[in-house]
C-alpha cells in the first residue's frame, strides 16, 4: 500500500493539500490535537501527517520516550480522526534528518501535492537556528500555531497588534519578512491568501498545554484529564510512562 494514497474526495480543481505536523509528541496532547483539527478546517487540508521525530536536532542529548510508545499514542489519538495519519519517515531514516530533508522526501513522495508545514511559536522564534531555514520558509507554506498570550505584555515597545506582528517576524532576515501573513484573531486564509506561499501566523486554539505539563502531572500522579485524550491517559498509566520527570 502506498504511503501517500490519493484521497477520493480531493477536488480536481486544485492541488492536494497535505499538512505536515512534526514534533517529539512526548506525548501528543489536547493542544496538538486542537491545532491539527483547526488547521485542517481553516486551510482546507485534504490530509494531515503527524511526523514524530527520532530525536529533534534541538533536543539531542535530552531523554525522550521510545519511538514505539510515541507512535502508539499517536495511533490511539488519531484512529478516529478522518484525514489524520502518522508518517514514520523520520523514525525510519538511517540518519537523523533535518526538517528540510524530511519535507523534501515528502515532496518527492507526493510531487503533485502542496505541503503545509505546521510549527509552534517557540519553534518559529528559533527557526533561524535551523538547518536550511530559508528553504523551509520560502519553498513551503508554513503555519505557525501561536499559543494563548504568547509574548503578551513582553514587548519592550508596549505596542498593539501591529507591533506584535513586527516583533513576531523581527528575528527573520528582512528579505523573508514579506512572507508573513498574520491571521490571528481567528481569520481564515482567503483564496487570494492561498494564491502564493506564506508564513501564516494563527491563533485558532485557545488551549495552553505543553508536553512538559503532561509529563510533570504524570510524574506527580495527578489526573491527566483535559491534558491528553483518555486513550493516551490510559496508555501512560498502563506503561508507567513519565514516572520520573523528563
Amino acid at each position: 500500500m502506498p504511503e501517500f494514497p490519493i484521497l477520493n474526495n480531493v477536488k480536481a480543481s486544485r492541488r492536494l493539500r497535505i499538512g505536515v505536523y512534526g514534533g517529539t509528541f512526548d506525548p501528543l496532547h489536547e493542544g496538538h490535537l486542537q491545532v491539527a483539527l483547526a488547521v485542517i478546517d481553516a486551510f482546507g487540508l485534504d490530509r494531515l501527517l503527524l511526523v514524530p521525530a527520532a530525536v529533534p536536532p534541538h533536543k539531542r542529548g535530552a531523554t525522550i520516550s521510545s519511538p514505539f510508545h510515541r507512535v502508539a499514542m499517536l495511533a490511539l489519538a488519531s484512529a478516529n480522526l478522518p484525514g489524520v495519519s502518522i508518517s514514520t519517515i523520520e523514525l525510519e531514516s538511517p540518519e537523523r534528518p533535518y526538517t528540510f530533508e524530511t519535507l523534501a522526501k515528502l515532496e518527492q513522495a507526493s510531487p503533485d501535492a502542496r505541503l503545509f508545514f505546521i510549527m509552534g511559536a517557540d519553534s518559529f522564534r528559533d527557526v533561524t537556528m535551523w538547518r536550511e531555514y530559508r528553504k523551509i520558509l520560502s519553498d513551503y507554506d508554513v503555519i505557525v500555531a501561536v499559543r494563548p498570550g504568547y509574548l503578551a505584555g513582553e514587548s519592550a515597545s508596549g505596542g498593539a497588534a501591529q507591533s506584535t506582528t513586527a516583533e513576531m517576524s523581527g528575528h527573520l532576515p528582512a528579505d523573508l519578512r514579506h512572507l508573513i501573513l498574520d491571521l490571528r484573531g481567528g481569520r481564515r486564509p482567503s483564496p487570494d491568501d492561498l494564491g502564493s506561499r506564506h508564513v501564516y501566523l494563527t491563533d485558532y486554539v485557545s488551549v495552553d498545554i505543553s508536553a512538559t505539563d503532561v509529563r510533570r502531572a504524570a510524574a506527580e500522579g495527578r489526573s491527566l484529564e483535559g491534558l491528553v485524550p483518555p486513550s493516551i491517559a490510559d496508555y501512560i498509566a498502563k506503561y508507567q510512562l513519565y514516572e520520573c520527570p523528563l
